[in-house]
């Protein structure tokens, strides 16, 4: 009898831990990417009465309780945030915590501390591969801390090639006069200053045959300048036949710019591959596309995080750099993971050895950009257990007083 003072008191005790726990979840609601725990149970060893045979069995109630942090997949919540990331499917952001240690974690509200660093809303710095420092992003290489430009201005890219595409009319004439086309493409210099080139067109008087002059103006220059020329000739079918797509492209050198920018050859590419990129059919002369490889100097905008976990610098001429990549690991056993607090988890003795990568491969989840993971907390389901949990120290504490009234009155037969 007095075996169930212990065995009530092992359930009393069990029970405020399961409370414990669902108080917890409760807390933890709308706490980004935080993962709700069970509670498991487990008897304690029994005792045989009577001739040992196990005809009748008392237990000696029950034991600490287990709880196991449930790893779902939580809902997307999308906030708009630039920094804002989550993870759908299975691993956790690596980050650095107190003294360098690695920690885990499924949050995704980051932010750029003062430094430039790439942090948790509680500041553990994110881990990844940047490219601020090397200028190359390589993903082989070991991570580290995320460093994210602020407030910087990229520099100028030198223009080295060029292309147009466009179709001179088969009707055009010699003349005299000849017929003309003309077309300009705007290049970049060393210090990222505009320039103009110019292509004019000249229908020779040889059949499929039309001369250019490239030239860019003399007012960019401290001496004018002299056009490069040639010529381009067309099959019967309105193909370009020379030069061919093994032949040199042609070149314009530009010598002595007066703004003091370094002199340039700019290549005119006339083919995409094997195909070329002018035509000659009896159409009037117009261009279709154009592109150049340079770019002006421009004012960092913004840093935001893309799927995938690309950090994205957007600049001012429009242009988007990756300048960092998130990493992620897996973990074989992620229940084994220890609690530390600020959305953060720690491996223990028995976790198994993280696999860290980029997202989306060897098992890794994707990352979505603007978006955060809800809390898994189940508040109908939550509250169901607080209520059963209640019910169940309730009933075990009658048991402790029914068993004291029993032991009263037991004493009360000596007297």
């Amino acid at each position: 009898m007095f075996t169930s003072f212990s065995t009530a008191l092992s359930a009393l005790n069990a029970t405020t831990t399961a409370i414990d726990v669902v108080g917890n979840n409760l807390a933890n609601l709308n706490t980004p990417g935080f993962k709700a725990s069970v509670v498991s149970f487990h008897d304690l060893v029994t005792q045989s009465l009577g001739a040992g045979l196990g005809e009748t069995q008392v237990g000696f109630g029950v034991g600490s309780p287990i709880t196991l942090r449930q790893f779902t997949q939580g809902a997307q919540q999308s906030t708009n945030g630039p920094l804002d990331v989550m993870i759908q499917g299975d691993g956790f952001f690596v980050v650095s915590g107190a003294n360098n240690a690695t920690q885990y974690t499924r949050g995704g509200n980051l932010v750029v501390d003062g430094a430039g660093n790439l942090t948790t809303a509680t500041g553990e710095k994110m881990q990844g591969w940047t490219n601020l420092a090397t200028g190359t992003l390589d993903t082989n290489a070991p991570i580290g801390d995320i460093q994210v430009p602020v407030g910087g201005v990229k520099a100028p890219i030198t223009t080295k090639n060029f292309s147009i595409d466009l179709n001179l009319n088969a009707a055009a004439t010699a003349g005299p006069p000849p017929d003309t086309f003309s077309d300009s493409i705007k290049i970049f210099d060393s210090l990222g200053a505009p320039h103009t080139v110019t292509v004019n067109f000249t229908k020779n008087a040889t059949n499929g045959q039309w001369d250019y002059a490239m030239s860019v103006p003399d007012a960019d220059l401290k001496s004018a300048f002299t056009p490069v020329t040639g010529s381009i000739n067309f099959d019967s079918n309105g193909k370009m036949v020379t030069p061919g797509p093994l032949d040199p492209s042609p070149q314009i050198p530009i010598v002595g710019f007066a703004d003091g920018a370094s002199d340039m050859t700019i290549n005119w590419n006339l083919y995409n591959g094997s195909t070329p990129r002018l035509t000659q059919y009896t159409q009037p002369s117009s261009p279709s596309a154009a592109a150049q490889d340079g770019s002006p100097a421009a004012q960092l905008i913004r840093v935001a995080i893309g799927s995938g976990g690309s950090i994205l610098a957007q600049y001012s001429d429009g242009a988007q750099t990756v300048v960092g990549q998130l990493a992620m690991a897996t973990i074989r056993n992620p229940g084994s993971l220890i609690a530390v607090g600020n959305n953060d988890y720690q491996a223990s003795g028995r976790t198994a050895l993280p696999a860290i990568g980029v997202p989306g491969g060897g098992g890794r989840g994707q990352v979505i950009g603007g978006s955060v993971e809800a809390s898994t907390v189940d508040i109908a389901k939550e509250f169901t257990n607080l209520i059963v949990y209640q019910r169940a120290y309730q009933a075990n504490a009658k048991v402790i007083t029914t068993v004291d009234q029993i032991s009263q009155e037991t004493i009360s037969l000596k007297q």
